[in-house]
């Protein structure tokens, strides 16, 4: 048990990150991919430099990532309509199915998890959600 907010920090760190690794492991697509479908579903159609900025990653990483997806019909592409040159990103109704199966899996594991935790541990879970959000605002 911490003693600090410095020893509480670390082990908050270190148990989130065990937390993802161990829910990441369960897709079966990379995670680089999986984030551009994410954005897509949550944003809409986007330009390849915006998802690039929005995963801070060079724009010819995020065209070869792009390029990928559209190889599995996961996305369509497109020529915006303000200015031809830049390339638009659609997701498909295949994308979206994919990233629904990826996010049902992920969340089924955490629910059959959680069926492990005694009744004050539940309660204690439900609030981590709104806890996380407050500590990632500032």
């Amino acid at each position: 048990m911490a003693t600090n907010d410095d020893d509480l920090a670390e082990e908050l760190r270190a148990a989130v990150g065990e937390f993802v690794r161990r829910v990441r492991d369960l897709s079966t697509m990379p995670a680089g991919q999986a984030a551009v479908l994410g954005h897509l579903d949550r944003r809409g159609p986007l330009a390849i430099a915006d998802l690039a900025r929005l995963e801070d990653v060079r724009h010819q990483s995020m065209t070869r990532t792009v390029g990928l997806l559209a190889d599995q019909h996961l996305i369509t592409l497109g020529a915006a309509e303000d200015d031809r040159r830049r390339v638009v990103v659609t997701i498909t109704d295949s994308g979206l199915a994919r990233l629904h199966e990826q996010r049902q899996a992920r969340a089924a594991w955490i629910a059959t998890a959680m069926e492990t935790l005694g009744p004050d541990d539940r309660t204690t879970a439900a609030r981590i959600p709104a806890i996380l959000r407050a500590l990632t605002a500032n």
